[in-house]
Protein backbone atom coordinates (compact mmCIF):
# COMPACT_ATOMS: atom_id res chain seq x y z
CA UNK A 1 0.00 0.00 0.00
CA UNK A 2 1.49 3.55 -1.16
CA UNK A 3 1.79 6.22 1.12
CA UNK A 4 -0.62 9.55 0.40
CA UNK A 5 0.63 12.02 -2.15
CA UNK A 6 -1.35 14.98 0.27
CA UNK A 7 0.96 16.88 2.43
CA UNK A 8 -0.33 17.15 5.80
CA UNK A 9 -3.23 14.73 5.42
CA UNK A 10 -2.01 12.29 8.18
CA UNK A 11 -1.26 15.02 10.42
CA UNK A 12 -5.38 16.93 9.73
CA UNK A 13 -7.03 13.62 10.56
CA UNK A 14 -4.97 13.05 13.85
CA UNK A 15 -5.93 16.60 14.99
CA UNK A 16 -9.70 16.35 14.03
CA UNK A 17 -9.89 13.08 16.21
CA UNK A 18 -7.65 14.14 18.79
CA UNK A 19 -10.06 17.13 18.96
CA UNK A 20 -13.10 15.50 19.17
CA UNK A 21 -12.38 11.93 20.73
CA UNK A 22 -8.82 13.51 23.18
CA UNK A 23 -10.17 16.99 24.11
CA UNK A 24 -14.09 16.86 23.88
CA UNK A 25 -14.86 13.33 24.52
CA UNK A 26 -17.93 11.77 25.03
CA UNK A 27 -20.63 13.80 22.90
CA UNK A 28 -24.24 12.60 22.93
CA UNK A 29 -27.60 14.50 24.20
CA UNK A 30 -26.69 14.04 27.37
CA UNK A 31 -23.62 16.11 27.66
CA UNK A 32 -25.05 18.75 25.30
CA UNK A 33 -21.82 21.36 25.93
CA UNK A 34 -19.82 18.16 24.31
CA UNK A 35 -22.24 17.90 21.37
CA UNK A 36 -22.78 21.27 20.61
CA UNK A 37 -18.54 22.16 20.90
CA UNK A 38 -18.18 19.14 18.15
CA UNK A 39 -21.10 20.69 15.96
CA UNK A 40 -19.24 23.96 16.39
CA UNK A 41 -15.53 22.48 15.53
CA UNK A 42 -16.84 20.61 12.38
CA UNK A 43 -19.06 23.98 11.19
CA UNK A 44 -15.25 26.02 11.98
CA UNK A 45 -13.54 23.32 9.82
CA UNK A 46 -15.80 23.37 6.74
CA UNK A 47 -16.33 27.49 7.23
CA UNK A 48 -12.49 27.67 6.69
CA UNK A 49 -11.97 25.61 3.90
CA UNK A 50 -14.77 28.02 2.08
CA UNK A 51 -17.72 26.26 2.36
CA UNK A 52 -21.27 27.81 3.49
CA UNK A 53 -22.70 25.65 6.18
CA UNK A 54 -26.28 24.46 6.11
CA UNK A 55 -28.12 23.47 8.93
CA UNK A 56 -30.83 21.62 9.62
CA UNK A 57 -32.06 21.75 13.59
CA UNK A 58 -34.52 19.59 15.39
CA UNK A 59 -34.98 19.18 19.73
CA UNK A 60 -34.53 15.99 21.10
CA UNK A 61 -35.63 16.11 24.95
CA UNK A 62 -35.12 19.11 24.73
CA UNK A 63 -31.55 19.73 23.64
CA UNK A 64 -30.98 21.05 19.89
CA UNK A 65 -29.21 18.67 17.57
CA UNK A 66 -28.17 19.89 14.20
CA UNK A 67 -27.13 17.98 11.24
CA UNK A 68 -24.43 19.84 9.16
CA UNK A 69 -24.22 19.73 5.09
CA UNK A 70 -22.03 20.93 3.15
CA UNK A 71 -22.62 20.93 -0.86
CA UNK A 72 -20.03 20.16 -3.73
CA UNK A 73 -21.23 21.49 -7.27
CA UNK A 74 -20.46 18.56 -9.80
CA UNK A 75 -19.40 18.71 -13.71
CA UNK A 76 -23.14 17.61 -14.34
CA UNK A 77 -26.54 18.40 -12.85
CA UNK A 78 -27.67 14.81 -12.81
CA UNK A 79 -28.42 13.08 -9.51
CA UNK A 80 -26.45 13.55 -6.15
CA UNK A 81 -24.46 11.55 -3.84
CA UNK A 82 -24.54 11.96 -0.23
CA UNK A 83 -21.31 10.86 2.07
CA UNK A 84 -22.05 11.10 5.70
CA UNK A 85 -20.85 10.33 8.92
CA UNK A 86 -22.54 10.45 12.56
CA UNK A 87 -20.46 12.32 14.82
CA UNK A 88 -22.36 11.43 18.27
CA UNK A 89 -21.05 8.85 20.21
CA UNK A 90 -22.44 6.08 22.56
CA UNK A 91 -22.22 7.14 26.54
CA UNK A 92 -18.89 6.33 28.06
CA UNK A 93 -17.01 6.26 25.24
CA UNK A 94 -14.32 8.93 23.83
CA UNK A 95 -15.24 7.52 20.02
CA UNK A 96 -11.93 7.70 18.70
CA UNK A 97 -13.15 5.44 15.99
CA UNK A 98 -16.73 5.33 16.60
CA UNK A 99 -16.80 7.94 14.83
CA UNK A 100 -14.27 10.40 15.13
CA UNK A 101 -12.68 8.51 12.84
CA UNK A 102 -15.44 8.54 10.00
CA UNK A 103 -16.21 12.37 10.78
CA UNK A 104 -11.94 13.12 10.51
CA UNK A 105 -12.52 11.54 6.76
CA UNK A 106 -15.30 13.61 6.17
CA UNK A 107 -14.42 16.71 6.93
CA UNK A 108 -11.01 15.97 4.67
CA UNK A 109 -13.20 15.50 1.93
CA UNK A 110 -14.20 18.98 1.78
CA UNK A 111 -10.69 19.68 1.25
CA UNK A 112 -9.67 17.02 -0.82
CA UNK A 113 -12.54 18.16 -3.18
CA UNK A 114 -12.10 21.44 -3.52
CA UNK A 115 -11.61 22.74 -6.79
CA UNK A 116 -10.03 22.62 -9.16
CA UNK A 117 -10.35 18.84 -8.11
CA UNK A 118 -14.48 18.84 -9.24
CA UNK A 119 -16.53 15.91 -9.01
CA UNK A 120 -18.45 14.73 -12.08
CA UNK A 121 -21.56 14.19 -9.90
CA UNK A 122 -23.07 16.66 -7.18
CA UNK A 123 -21.96 15.81 -3.58
CA UNK A 124 -23.24 16.51 -0.20
CA UNK A 125 -20.89 15.79 2.43
CA UNK A 126 -23.29 15.48 6.05
CA UNK A 127 -22.29 15.08 9.84
CA UNK A 128 -25.16 13.56 11.44
CA UNK A 129 -26.46 13.59 14.75
CA UNK A 130 -27.72 11.09 17.20
CA UNK A 131 -26.94 7.98 15.34
CA UNK A 132 -26.03 6.30 18.71
CA UNK A 133 -28.54 4.34 20.97
CA UNK A 134 -30.81 5.27 22.39
CA UNK A 135 -31.85 7.23 19.22
CA UNK A 136 -30.70 4.87 16.45
CA UNK A 137 -33.89 2.80 14.51
CA UNK A 138 -36.21 5.91 15.77
CA UNK A 139 -37.67 8.78 14.16
CA UNK A 140 -35.17 10.66 16.28
CA UNK A 141 -31.68 9.50 14.61
CA UNK A 142 -30.42 12.12 12.73
CA UNK A 143 -29.98 10.72 9.69
CA UNK A 144 -33.55 9.75 9.72
CA UNK A 145 -34.90 13.23 9.94
CA UNK A 146 -32.22 14.40 6.91
CA UNK A 147 -33.59 11.09 4.63
CA UNK A 148 -37.10 12.19 5.54
CA UNK A 149 -36.80 15.54 4.17
CA UNK A 150 -35.02 14.68 1.04
CA UNK A 151 -37.74 12.16 0.36
CA UNK A 152 -40.16 14.96 1.54
CA UNK A 153 -38.85 17.17 -1.51
CA UNK A 154 -38.20 14.99 -4.03
CA UNK A 155 -35.01 15.11 -3.93
CA UNK A 156 -32.69 12.77 -6.43
CA UNK A 157 -30.46 10.33 -4.41
CA UNK A 158 -28.34 8.72 -6.26
CA UNK A 159 -26.82 7.03 -3.40
CA UNK A 160 -25.37 7.39 -0.13
CA UNK A 161 -22.03 6.39 1.55
CA UNK A 162 -22.31 6.20 5.24
CA UNK A 163 -18.45 6.27 6.66
CA UNK A 164 -18.33 4.18 10.05
CA UNK A 165 -15.29 3.83 11.95
CA UNK A 166 -12.78 3.89 9.33
CA UNK A 167 -9.49 3.86 11.44
CA UNK A 168 -8.42 0.48 13.33
CA UNK A 169 -6.56 -1.77 11.11
CA UNK A 170 -4.58 -4.70 12.26
CA UNK A 171 -2.07 -7.12 10.59
CA UNK A 172 -2.43 -10.14 13.25
CA UNK A 173 -3.82 -13.91 11.68
CA UNK A 174 -7.05 -14.18 13.07
CA UNK A 175 -7.83 -10.25 14.07
CA UNK A 176 -10.66 -10.26 11.91
CA UNK A 177 -14.01 -12.01 12.80
CA UNK A 178 -16.99 -12.05 10.80
CA UNK A 179 -20.92 -13.05 11.24
CA UNK A 180 -21.48 -16.40 10.39
CA UNK A 181 -20.47 -17.85 7.37
CA UNK A 182 -18.95 -15.41 6.09
CA UNK A 183 -15.51 -15.96 7.71
CA UNK A 184 -15.18 -18.94 4.68
CA UNK A 185 -14.69 -15.90 2.16
CA UNK A 186 -13.25 -13.25 3.64
CA UNK A 187 -9.85 -12.30 5.27
CA UNK A 188 -8.70 -13.44 8.34
CA UNK A 189 -6.35 -10.01 8.97
CA UNK A 190 -8.38 -6.71 9.53
CA UNK A 191 -6.17 -4.99 7.51
CA UNK A 192 -8.80 -3.92 4.87
CA UNK A 193 -11.83 -1.21 4.47
CA UNK A 194 -15.33 -3.05 3.82
CA UNK A 195 -18.21 -1.95 1.85
CA UNK A 196 -21.32 -3.47 2.63
CA UNK A 197 -24.69 -2.41 1.17
CA UNK A 198 -28.29 -4.29 0.46
CA UNK A 199 -29.25 -6.09 -2.11
CA UNK A 200 -31.07 -3.27 -3.68
CA UNK A 201 -27.88 -1.47 -3.61
CA UNK A 202 -25.73 -3.87 -4.92
CA UNK A 203 -25.51 -2.55 -8.48
CA UNK A 204 -24.43 0.88 -7.20
CA UNK A 205 -21.91 -1.10 -4.36
CA UNK A 206 -20.10 -2.97 -6.80
CA UNK A 207 -20.04 0.13 -9.00
CA UNK A 208 -18.32 1.89 -6.07
CA UNK A 209 -16.01 -0.74 -5.26
CA UNK A 210 -14.61 -0.74 -8.85
CA UNK A 211 -14.10 2.94 -9.06
CA UNK A 212 -12.18 3.03 -5.49
CA UNK A 213 -10.00 0.02 -6.93
CA UNK A 214 -8.76 1.70 -9.84
CA UNK A 215 -8.19 4.91 -7.78
CA UNK A 216 -6.25 3.08 -4.75
CA UNK A 217 -4.23 0.56 -3.75
CA UNK A 218 -5.69 -0.04 -0.36
CA UNK A 219 -7.09 -3.27 0.23
CA UNK A 220 -11.26 -3.44 0.04
CA UNK A 221 -13.46 -6.51 0.41
CA UNK A 222 -17.09 -5.40 -0.64
CA UNK A 223 -20.45 -7.46 0.11
CA UNK A 224 -24.14 -6.90 -0.72
CA UNK A 225 -26.23 -9.33 1.45
CA UNK A 226 -29.23 -9.59 3.62
CA UNK A 227 -30.29 -5.90 6.00
CA UNK A 228 -30.59 -8.81 9.34
CA UNK A 229 -26.92 -9.53 9.00
CA UNK A 230 -25.26 -8.47 12.41
CA UNK A 231 -23.26 -5.05 11.67
CA UNK A 232 -24.99 -4.92 7.93
CA UNK A 233 -27.37 -2.35 8.68
CA UNK A 234 -26.06 -0.91 12.09
CA UNK A 235 -25.04 3.02 10.96
CA UNK A 236 -27.04 6.18 9.22
CA UNK A 237 -27.47 3.86 5.47
CA UNK A 238 -29.99 2.36 7.09
CA UNK A 239 -31.65 5.59 6.86
CA UNK A 240 -31.42 6.08 3.88
CA UNK A 241 -32.89 2.44 2.57
CA UNK A 242 -35.99 3.31 5.24
CA UNK A 243 -36.52 5.60 2.37
CA UNK A 244 -36.04 4.25 -0.46
CA UNK A 245 -32.92 5.19 -1.50
CA UNK A 246 -29.52 2.78 -2.41
CA UNK A 247 -26.98 3.25 0.40
CA UNK A 248 -23.97 1.33 1.47
CA UNK A 249 -21.37 1.38 4.34
CA UNK A 250 -17.61 1.90 4.34
CA UNK A 251 -16.27 0.70 7.44
CA UNK A 252 -13.33 -0.87 9.34
CA UNK A 253 -16.84 -3.81 10.28
CA UNK A 254 -16.08 -1.90 14.17
CA UNK A 255 -16.50 -5.14 16.50
CA UNK A 256 -15.71 -7.49 13.89
CA UNK A 257 -12.10 -6.42 14.61
CA UNK A 258 -11.95 -3.58 17.00
CA UNK A 259 -11.59 -4.41 20.44
CA UNK A 260 -12.45 -0.71 21.67
CA UNK A 261 -15.73 -0.65 20.22
CA UNK A 262 -18.20 1.45 22.05
CA UNK A 263 -15.29 1.50 25.17
CA UNK A 264 -13.65 3.96 27.48
CA UNK A 265 -10.53 2.69 25.49
CA UNK A 266 -11.80 3.92 22.11
CA UNK A 267 -9.04 6.10 22.14
CA UNK A 268 -7.39 8.36 19.63
CA UNK A 269 -3.95 6.60 20.01
CA UNK A 270 -5.58 3.95 18.94
CA UNK A 271 -5.92 4.34 15.49
CA UNK A 272 -3.13 3.81 12.18
CA UNK A 273 -3.84 7.46 11.07
CA UNK A 274 -1.14 6.60 7.98
CA UNK A 275 -3.67 4.16 6.32
CA UNK A 276 -6.71 6.76 6.98
CA UNK A 277 -4.70 9.19 5.14
CA UNK A 278 -4.50 6.63 1.98
CA UNK A 279 -8.06 6.09 2.54
CA UNK A 280 -8.50 9.31 2.43
CA UNK A 281 -7.52 10.05 -0.47
CA UNK A 282 -8.59 7.17 -2.55
CA UNK A 283 -12.21 7.75 -1.61
CA UNK A 284 -11.83 11.34 -2.49
CA UNK A 285 -10.26 10.06 -5.85
CA UNK A 286 -13.09 7.84 -6.77
CA UNK A 287 -15.77 10.68 -5.75
CA UNK A 288 -14.11 12.84 -8.26
CA UNK A 289 -14.27 9.72 -10.89
CA UNK A 290 -17.69 8.67 -9.56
Amino acid sequence: MTQTREPGLEGRLRQHVEKLAGEIGVRNVFRPQALHACEKYIRDVWTGQGYDVTNQEYSVAGVRSTNLEISLPGKSDGDIVVVGAHYDTVSGSPGADDNASGIAVLLELGRLLKTPRRPKTRLRLTAFVNEEPPFFFTSRQGSRVYAKALRARGERIRMMLALEMLGFYSDTIGSQHYPPVFRWFYPDRGNFIALVSDLRSRREMRRFACAFKSASDFPLEHAATFFWVPGVAWSDHLSFWREGYRAMMLTDTAFFRNPNYHATTDTPDTLDYVRMAVLAEGLAATLEQL
